[in-house]
């Protein structure tokens, strides 16, 4: 339920294109175009908008004039304090369900419901928490992010008390050992059931009060100094003093010849931040040396306020797995997930390193070799880590083919078209009531099934402004849920509370949808994807985005159709509501899509030019290089929760400088501490290495259903009926094992994560991109 939270702790075309609804086919209405052996549909109508909504800042922002709501169209949620009232809400009727929870054992029929009610359990919590930290990271007003952040520790703090209740844990205990009620339970609900025991088994249940106590408080500790973490790992380092004489012949002949400018004419140090498009052109335009050590040196220092808040996290996470009876943090974040142990993780990575180690270091001698010819040296000298921008700069990412400018809205066009090719399925544009998005900036999106009609919903916040934070994120806000066995009928009340529990009511009953065909009432999918693209202008014309932020838009969208077609009865097992090593595969699968001419060809109203194009992509073999830094970051996050954090005189930094020089191919720079800004040692802590591990599976989806036809509708329903239907609610081996027909991965054992190594050198290492 329950203990995930820290873990969940994006030209105009002519309106006469011909629209497609409901179940008609391309080919009954005469209109496809034929590319290879797919049918290739031409822009609908709906497409048509996507293009104006997100290339056209003319046009504004959509409003409704019909009726005034709040966030996401909830009446109640207009102010701050409406939020707040709502958290308070949400939160007695935790406790009154909590209490019927409590009481199942008094009647058979109560047992029977129990896992049902764990489940609208977590979601009466997660749907405010979850909204929370969607306000706390978007929301421009300063009121609305701090009654979020209330809100937010408030209710975590009382799951965290759910985690060790021992009377839900027993009353489970109950229901899981009766055959009848084991029996009656579908294959999901008893994933979903099995999911609560692992996390009360995680959360010190079987422990003395005191230490039941101490597990709580830990937990807050952890949430509370990861949070810190996390904030202060982006936060800006001081500048460092660069000199005139230091920025001689710099290659760089635009801000680098601004510089020396400055500094002929003030004849004083510069000061340069780290981070700053100053400091990235030292990196890779100054000749000296030393002005890119400085440079070097001071974006990868850390105070030792840092230093300690790090440490205590992962001191804190070590206590925590120790006082519930595993060796380590890893060992017991790792036992529900896809590789299940330590051991496993270190011999994928270990076999991934080696494999990239023998390109990566072909590199770094051209980079040697460059070096000495740039020093005039007779010794092949080494490449210090301010050395790598410099001798080889990285080159920005690039299609496979040539293509035009790609604007936000084409995008957006080419995504919808794909996922109608693949899934039957659609993005419209619709309008927005007055202050249902907090910011004009922010546009909604229906996501469209041709047979069972709106699936959910999409928000996209994608441009950048003030006060926003940076980088690309997927919220789910609220997920997947089967609403009307609820028997909310039968939950407690007390007298003379109905009015205070009103606004929690409210927000729950607003959320249920019948979906079309008769498949039930549910409770739909709502996700917020934000980036910070730079925002279209009258005088720049529209958004053009960088091919790197093409294939962000189509990460984070590979994340949200996960989250629209995870179609489960139970809110746990929802859509990216799964095994952290196996969530990220449904999102880089999507990027492999960008290698097709033919995928690239949905981009434009016509793409012949581009389908029929030879691909002629160059790969920087340098990024080789940075796959290997991150192979060891996915080392380092398992050696930070390790035993060894819990042993004497142990040193964050200690350990950092001994795997760079042990297993790395650059030399640990003494004096650095680069550990304090690697923030996913938080979100991802001891599963960091799920990104390597789902490129090797995506990779091998790609290549062995997908690479010849990417736009085979029957290859796209088999993904989608055998992974993505199922979110959480199925083990990943056994979905991977009926996609890929492989019965050999049934199992998930050892044998299988070598298999999964495997697939990593027989479809080759390929730089990856973070």
């Amino acid at each position: 339920m329950i203990a995930r939270i820290a873990e969940n702790a994006l030209k105009k075309i002519s309106r006469s294109v011909p629209k497609f609804r409901g179940d008609l086919r391309a080919h009954e209405l005469g209109l496809v175009r034929r590319t290879a052996s797919t049918l290739v549909r031409p822009p609908s109508s709906d497409d048509a908008e996507l293009v104006s909504l997100f290339d056209q800042p003319q046009t504004g922002q959509k409003t409704s004039p019909l009726f005034v709501t709040g966030i996401f169209q909830h009446p109640q949620l207009t102010t701050p304090a409406a939020f707040s009232a709502l958290a308070d809400s949400t939160l007695v009727r935790a406790q009154l369900l909590t209490e019927r929870i409590l009481r199942a054992r008094e009647s058979r029929s109560e047992l029977f419901k129990v896992i049902k009610n764990l489940d609208r359990l977590s979601d009466l919590l997660c749907g405010v928490i979850d909204l929370a930290e969607l306000l706390r990271n978007a929301h421009p007003d300063a009121q609305w992010v701090d009654c979020a952040t209330e809100s937010y520790e408030k209710l975590c703090e009382f799951m965290n008390v759910l985690n060790t209740h021992v009377g839900l844990y027993e009353v489970l205990h109950t229901v899981l050992h009766d055959s009848e009620i084991v029996k009656s339970l579908s294959r999901e609900a008893l994933q979903t059931a099995l999911i609560f025991w692992h996390d009360f088994e995680k959360s010190a249940i079987k422990l003395p009060p005191e230490q039941r106590e101490r597990f709580v408080s830990l937990s807050s500790e952890i949430l509370s100094v990861g949070h810190e973490f996390v904030t202060e790992a982006s936060a800006p380092r001081p500048p460092v003093k660069i000199k005139p004489s230091e920025l001689e012949g710099l290659k760089d002949q635009g801000m680098g010849a601004r510089l020396q400018r400055q500094a002929f004419f003030t004849q004083k140090d510069l000061l340069v931040y780290p981070g700053s498009h100053q400091a990235y052109m030292i990196m890779r335009a100054a000749p000296d040396e030393e002005p890119r050590r400085k440079v070097y040196m001071a974006g990868h220092t850390s105070s030792a306020e840092q230093i300690d808040r790090l440490e205590r996290l992962l001191n804190a996470r070590a206590q925590l797995s120790r006082l519930v009876g595993w060796n380590s943090y890893a060992g017991m974040t790792l036992s529900d997930k896809m590789a299940k142990t330590p051991e496993n993780v270190n011999q994928f990575l270990g076999t991934f390193l080696d494999r990239t180690t023998l390109v990566a270091s072909k590199a770094l001698h051209t980079l040697s070799l460059r070096k000495q010819a740039h020093l005039k040296s007779m010794n092949l000298p080494i490449i210090q880590a301010w050395d790598r921008d410099y001798y080889c700069p990285p080159e920005p990412p690039a299609p496979p083919v040539p293509l035009p400018p790609l604007s936000l809205g084409r995008v957006f066009m080419g995504l919808s078209r794909l996922f109608q090719h693949l899934y039957g399925i659609t993005l419209r544009p619709v309008d927005v009531a007055s202050s249902e998005v907090w910011h004009s900036d922010v546009h909604k999106l229906e996501v469209v099934d041709e047979d069972r009609g709106v699936v959910g919903w999409i928000y996209a916040d994608l441009f950048a402004r003030s006060g926003k934070s940076r980088g690309a994120a997927h919220y789910t806000v609220r997920c997947s849920r089967r609403t009307d066995d609820d028997d909310e009928a039968g939950d407690l009340r007390i007298p003379g509370t109905d009015e205070f529990v009103g606004p929690s009511i409210k927000f729950e009953a607003i959320k249920r949808h019948r979906l079309r065909g008769g498949h039930g009432e549910f409770q739909l999918p709502l996700v917020v994807l934000l980036c910070d693209f730079v925002p279209p202008s009258a005088a720049r014309g529209p958004t053009i985005l960088e091919w790197y932020e093409v294939q962000t838009l189509f990460h984070e969208m590979g994340h949200a159709m996960h989250s629209m077609i995870g179609r489960t009865e139970y809110h746990n097992v929802a859509g990216t509501r799964c095994a952290t090593d196996f969530v990220e595969l449904p999102s880089i699968l999507m990027e492999h899509f960008l290698n097709s001419p033919k995928v690239l060809s949905l981009f434009d109203t016509d793409g012949s030019s581009i389908v029929n194009q030879t691909g002629n992509h160059h790969e920087d073999p340098c990024r080789y290089i940075d796959t290997h830094n991150h192979i060891l970051l996915s080392l380092l996050d398992q050696v930070y929760h390790s035993p060894s954090v819990l042993e004497p005189g142990f040193d964050s930094t200690t350990a950092l400088a001994n795997l760079y020089n042990t297993r790395g191919l650059i030399p640990h720079a003494p004096g650095t501490s680069f550990q304090t800004q690697f923030g996913h040692l938080f979100g991802y802590g001891a599963t960091y290495y799920s990104y390597h591990f789902d490129r090797a599976i995506a990779s091998h989806v790609w290549r062995k259903i997908f690479s010849a036809d990417p736009l085979d509708r029957e290859l796209g329903d088999k993904y989608k009926q055998e992974v993505l239907k199922y979110g959480g609610g199925r083990d990943p081996w056994l979905m991977l094992s009926s996609l890929l027909d492989a019965p050999e991965l049934e199992v998930g054992d050892a044998e299988a994560m070598r298999e999964v190594g495997r697939w990593r050198m027989e479809d080759g290492v390929v730089p990856e991109r973070h």
